[in-house]
């Protein structure tokens, strides 16, 4: 059944489409892990076969939401630097991956060990500022042994690499419309901010309040969300 599937008084998680379940308009920043739109699909492999991810046929359901999120709003929004960028993209960083990630597919000898993030709206402009490579702490982020295993979804991204991404944005509530296993709903109320998720596979939805519930931080929340579909 789609609808409310958490909500601890900091962090909100809807199971359903997020062109249905808006609630997540409501925050103030996005940063999102959506269907790149290049069809993946993993091979059968000691087991580890993988349907794909649902919406990953074309980049409709990440521009759909971006549509919905609007012209003139921050965005992070991760993708595949093969497919084309959001409208309105003003920078792209690199998510460079953990060591051992992307061996799967090489092509010439180079690994698959890098994604795009980019930085979509009205970001701010200057001089300096920090390297435009994100990388995580941690060692493995694929196979049963990474993130990927334990969390039973492909894409699973690094917890403290949304909290890079969320350091970075001004303050407010986060949005996370493709909320997949959790990690940016963790990573923001770590920061101690609110945040608000939808997330279309309940399998998924169950990941993400699993690990929720499991990393539960004694915040105060600030004023209901007004959580209407």
């Amino acid at each position: 059944m789609t609808g409310l599937y958490f909500d601890d008084g900091t962090v909100q998680l809807w199971h359903g489409d997020c062109r249905e379940f808006t609630a997540w308009l409501a925050a103030d920043v996005l940063c999102t892990d959506p269907p790149y739109g290049r069809g993946w699909r993993q091979g059968d492999l000691k087991g580890d076969a993988h349907a794909g991810i649902a919406g990953d046929d074309g980049t409709a359901a990440r521009d759909d939401a971006l549509a919905l999120w609007g012209v003139g709003r921050l965005a992070i929004v991760f993708g595949d630097l093969m497919m084309p960028p959001p409208a309105t993209t003003k920078q792209v960083l690199v998510y460079r991956k953990p060591p051992v990630s992307g061996m799967r597919g090489a092509i010439g000898g180079y690994r698959r060990d890098a994604e795009a993030i980019y930085l979509v709206g009205p970001w701010s402009s200057g001089l300096g500022g920090r390297t435009s490579v994100v990388a995580s702490g941690a060692r493995n982020v694929a196979g049963a042994q990474g993130l990927t295993g334990r969390y039973r979804h492909p894409h699973a991204k690094p917890v403290d690499v949304l909290e890079q991404l969320i350091a970075t944005c001004p303050p407010g509530a986060i949005a996370d419309p493709f909320a997949g296993s959790g990690s940016t709903l963790i990573a923001a109320r770590n920061q101690g901010r609110r945040a608000i998720g939808v997330e279309l596979e309940e399998k998924y939805c169950e990941t993400a309040a699993r690990r929720l519930s499991q990393t539960a931080l004694d915040l105060t929340p600030d004023a209901g969300w007004g959580c209407e579909p």
